[in-house]
């Protein structure tokens, strides 16, 4: 078990370093990265995906490459320009509603970044934004009308709750992606069920593995974009697992995501190459492994996590009684 530290190249979901653990096992190596916020309930299907890659490998692949978008951070127009001109994707996810920001300057800088974002990639791209469910519904709808003068190809969890996102999908003309609703659901096949949204955001981590998500993917019957969850390309293979592994894969997946940090935990990244990866599993570097290594306090307080997820797997299911009901 090895703990990692990264530097991120732009402060992202307000953090400035990438950590987590990564789990070698018979099958391979698998990575547990939950952002600090999760708790253990939700860190044990973190943990689980991590030992499905190190312990019983993933299904056989039905593609052998992988259509990316290049996801752009909170940045100014330029760099957002920039970055996605170098990308060589012709699909970028715009990250709009930063928090802490005034709305009216929030509004306006998103503005001004998708614009940058779509001259970058021209007519023919697609730019799809994603709002990590900052708006509320009055905010939302009103923003992705005049975002859609570039010509959206989706808006991902524009609000926080289902039912936000069932009435913002009255409202707007433009497809709703749903995420956080559903890998930080306790049932994520509810946003089917509430008519919430279009599109399913599926990210292996958070649902518990590659098997897991396939399952997810069944059930809701919705298309399906994998994303990652900004991991080293440890992690990034089991998303493409994942992709690989969909009957359908109708749009391009958020799994370039290497960009976003300072370095990898491998020598051959998975990045893509005219906006497409191959399905393949690189192995960790030794040397790449010492560079990134986290310090003794990191290490430690990481391992802690491993240990409460791993105690929540390893409890016996609570059974429910009805109390005068014979079973």
């Amino acid at each position: 078990m090895r703990v990692y530290s990264i530097p991120m190249r732009t402060r992202f979901r307000g953090i400035t370093r990438r950590e987590g653990v990564l789990i070698q096992g018979p099958a391979g190596w698998g990575e547990f990265s939950p952002f600090a916020e999760y708790g253990p309930g939700e860190c044990a299907r973190w943990l689980a995906a991590a030992r499905e890659a190190a312990h019983d490998g993933w299904p056989a692949p039905l593609r052998e490459t992988i259509p990316v978008n290049v996801t752009i951070p909170a940045v100014d127009p330029e760099r957002a320009h920039e970055m996605t001109r170098v990308s060589g994707c012709r699909t970028a996810k715009v990250k709009v509603a930063e928090r802490g920001i005034d709305p009216a300057r929030s509004d306006a800088e998103d503005l001004a970044r998708v614009e940058a974002v779509r001259d970058a990639l021209g007519p023919d791209g697609r730019v799809r934004v994603d709002v990590n469910g900052a708006w509320d519904v009055d905010r939302a709808a009103r923003m992705i009308r005049r975002l859609d003068r570039f010509d959206l190809e989706y808006v991902e969890q524009p609000c926080a709750t289902l039912e936000e996102l069932a009435r913002v999908r009255r409202l707007v003309d433009v497809p709703v992606a749903a995420d956080e609703s559903i890998r930080r659901a306790e049932d994520p096949l509810k946003v089917r069920a509430a008519g919430a949204a279009d599109i399913a955001v599926l990210k292996v981590q958070p649902l518990g593995g590659v098997r897991a998500a396939l399952r997810v993917a069944e059930q809701t019957g919705l298309p399906v974009v994998v994303s990652s969850a900004v991991e080293t390309s440890v992690g990034l293979a089991a998303g493409l697992a994942l992709a690989a592994a969909l009957p359908e894969l109708p749009y391009a997946c958020g799994l370039a995501t290497l960009s976003l940090l300072e370095g990898d935990v491998v020598v051959d990244p998975l990045v893509p190459v005219d906006g497409r990866i191959p399905v393949r599993r690189p192995e960790p570097d030794p040397g790449a492994l010492r560079r990134y290594e986290a310090g003794a306090d990191e290490g430690a307080g990481w391992r802690r996590r491993v240990a409460d997820a791993q105690a929540l797997m390893d409890a016996p299911p609570v059974i429910a009684v009805t109390r005068g009901v014979m079973p």
